[in-house]
């Protein structure tokens, strides 16, 4: 679609003939000559003679050539452009980070794959990973894996099928066989620090207890609360179990009130993955959609067409009239 940056321009094309009522003939005082063929010269120079005054007139021709080129600068000067169809791209307006623990209680086979046959809960929570990220088009999302100590598996990406990808290879007890939930929560706070999207949020999977924090959960918690990051917990495993497996549920229940998440208790897979349907849904995706419109510059057309006039009609009047020297010479 063809456009003009500054249309108001248009108005300029009046502008000659207000100049031509508003403003006087140009006068220029010259000493006259008198000649006994006063006459015969009027009439062959097609002038009309007045008391003291001659008036030049141009020609058809050459009022013709100024109307254009001034039709051609004016053009030029309202900056057509060439507008093509808008262009839209969807920026991601939420960044999902994932904390995984990987202690040595997530190799207990406690779970169940779609046949039936028993997996340990490593595998199970892959499985519904897999699935989730397949519907986290327009997120970032990233993945900490815990044990020991927190340890950065995807950084912030909207390569879904790279995270897919890196959580499939995720083995038990590779970050260490203890559980240090503050700390991964901690290290998510972090990655967080660099984004600029207004929705943040982690969903913390684990299947024991806090043993391995330099910082407690709740402390942690607090401070995601303070950067605006919202926690879901989810409790993997036997609640009834001793020990360094046993479930800390107050724990997790206080992490995800304090930043305004919610607590999801997976005793199987099946719960496992009505858990993230409901993220699913609590979570919405969530997009900024971008809209530009391409513009291409034609300012360059009438003044190419208005160079390459103005020079035809030179040429064209030097080929009318020829120079003294020739018209001397023939």
């Amino acid at each position: 679609m063809l456009s003009f940056a500054y249309p108001w321009l248009a108005g300029l094309v009046l502008l000659p003939l207000l100049v031509l009522w508003l403003l006087p003939a140009h006068a220029e005082h010259r000493q006259g000559v008198r000649v006994p063929f006063f006459g015969l010269l009027v009439s062959l120079t097609g002038q009309q003679p007045r008391a003291g005054v001659v008036v030049g007139r141009r020609g058809r021709w050459r009022s013709a050539s100024l109307v254009v080129c001034w039709l051609l600068a004016i053009a030029a000067l309202m900056r057509p452009q060439w507008i093509e169809p808008p262009i839209h791209h969807d920026k991601p307006a939420r960044d999902l980070l994932l904390l995984v623990d990987l202690s040595g209680s997530m190799d207990t086979k406690d779970f169940a794959d779609p046949s039936g046959a028993k997996i340990d809960r490593l595998t199970a929570v892959k499985q519904v990973l897999e699935e989730f990220l397949a519907r986290r088009k327009g997120d970032r999302v990233g993945v900490v894996v815990f044990g020991n100590a927190p340890f950065t598996l995807v950084p912030f990406t909207t390569d879904l099928d790279l995270s897919r990808r890196l959580v499939g290879e995720m083995q038990v007890g590779m970050a260490g066989p203890r559980t240090a939930l503050g700390d991964a929560i901690g290290l998510g706070v972090n990655l967080f620090a660099r984004s600029t999207v207004p929705a943040r949020t982690m969903i913390a999977l684990t299947d024991g207890n806090d043993t391995g924090s330099s910082v407690p959960p709740a402390e942690a918690a607090r401070v995601a609360r303070d950067h605006r990051i919202t926690i879901h917990t989810v409790a993997v495993g036997d609640p009834t179990a001793a020990g360094e497996d046993k479930l800390d549920e107050p724990a997790l229940k206080d992490v995800a009130q304090v930043t305004g998440g919610g607590f999801y208790r997976a005793l199987d897979r099946v719960e496992l993955a009505d858990i993230y349907r409901r993220f699913d849904q609590i979570e919405t995706r969530k997009v900024d959609t971008v809209s530009f419109q391409p513009r291409t510059e034609l300012f360059w057309v009438p003044l190419l067409a208005l160079a390459v006039f103005s020079m035809l009609v030179q040429a064209l009047q030097l080929m009318r009239w020829p120079s003294p020297r020739r018209r001397a010479s023939t």
